[in-house]
């Protein structure tokens, strides 16, 4: 079996933003056509029609549900299979859940792509009902060996299919830079709190002691913008700190090239995109241990692994490699051999076997 003629119905949002879940459809999408494969988009996050919805605060989602339904049942009978890339809370119940349903309604095999850091405290109090979607779904995928715990530990077994990087988009700079007493550092996350960016700063402010020159790009958007903004300007960081806002894929891929080490300081997580990219494109990682992060590299191997919310501990991490030029090229150049398992010749066989499981399986609860 091959990808060639296979008609998947591909349920997920899209840039923007351009969050993990967001660039990985947009990405799954391109690689299964190219592969030849039929692939009907159904968008999550869709714009409002009409635009004046959105204004509506308490009734907008119906005017973005109710289409939603509409392409779902459309979709699911032209297609062989269902990718369902699903989270948790609302996310789940207005929008994962239902494709589920609509999917086996109408006898298309069903593979849920489970995705986010949050899903421990959410099947904490939704197992029951997640349970009663999944029965109607014919394989549950996870990037990560994290979550296919977590969901073990609710009676749910799950496979694993990776997270896909783009190699040829994300990759080293054809002479790696070297830090030196200005180092530049990155944080490649959206600016929200379960992402730590405060800790971020503050363990930027408490490295300046020992790099007084060195710079900080935040590149993503989000509603703590303005908060982590008025911060750098209370720890005296402000005129070494660079918010980027949004940028596309290759504004991304330039910017990993251009930094030295990218710092990550998420507070609950499964399985970063930001990591995968830093590490393709050459860079030592200096990250929380949250959720997931602790199953995708190995401390002080392919990454460093501090604490969450321990800022002190994230600089003084941060100072050791800076600081030990055969640890940052050791780190370096694991973290570029790990990073393959993740590139689409790896990643292709585990999906295709997915889905060729997936529709076996429908095909027998037919019978």
């Amino acid at each position: 079996m091959s990808f060639s003629g296979l008609r998947v119905l591909l349920v997920g949002p899209l840039p923007p933003p351009a969050g993990g879940m967001a660039n990985q459809t947009r990405q799954l999408a391109e690689l299964l056509r190219s592969e030849g494969a039929s692939v009907e988009l159904v968008r999550v996050n869709a714009p409002y029609r009409p635009a004046w919805a959105e204004r509506l605060k308490g009734i907008r989602a119906l005017f973005r549900l109710l289409p939603y339904l509409v392409q779902l049942w459309r979709g699911a009978g032209r297609a062989d299979v269902a990718h369902v890339m699903a989270n948790s809370g609302w996310s789940w119940h207005l929008f994962a859940a239902p494709a589920v349903w609509i999917a086996s309604l109408r006898g298309v095999a069903v593979v849920v792509n489970y995705r986010g850091g949050e899903a421990g405290s959410f099947l904490a109090h939704a197992a029951g009902a997640v349970r009663t979607s999944m029965r109607r779904a014919a394989l549950l995928a996870v990037p990560s060996g994290f979550l296919r715990k977590v969901f073990a530990q609710h009676g749910m077994p799950a496979r694993i299919v990776p997270n896909i990087i783009d190699l040829a988009r994300f990759h080293p700079a054809p002479q790696p830079r070297r830090p030196a007493a200005a180092p530049h550092l990155l944080v490649a996350r959206n600016l929200e709190a379960i992402y730590g960016n405060d800790t971020a700063l503050h363990a930027f402010a408490l490295l300046s002691a020992h790099y007084p020159a060195a710079t900080l790009t935040l590149a993503g958007e989000g509603p703590q913008a303005q908060a982590l903004e008025r911060l750098a300007r209370e720890l005296g960081v402000a005129d070494r700190v660079r918010f980027s806002g949004r940028l596309d894929r290759d504004e991304m891929a330039a910017l990993y090239r251009d930094a030295d080490l990218m710092l990550n300081a998420s507070r609950v997580d499964n399985m970063p995109n930001a990591i995968l990219e830093a590490l393709a494109s050459g860079l030592p990682v200096v990250t929380t241990a949250a959720g997931g992060i602790p199953f995708m590299v190995e401390d002080r191997r392919t990454a460093m692994l501090v604490a969450v919310d321990d800022a002190a501990a994230l600089a003084e991490a941060v100072r050791v490699v800076l600081d030990d030029a055969a640890l940052y090229e050791a780190l370096r150049a694991r973290g570029l051999d790990e990073v393959q398992r993740y590139c689409w010749p790896s990643v292709r066989a585990e999906l295709l076997a997915a889905y060729q499981d997936a529709m076996q399986g429908e095909e027998a609860r037919r019978k």
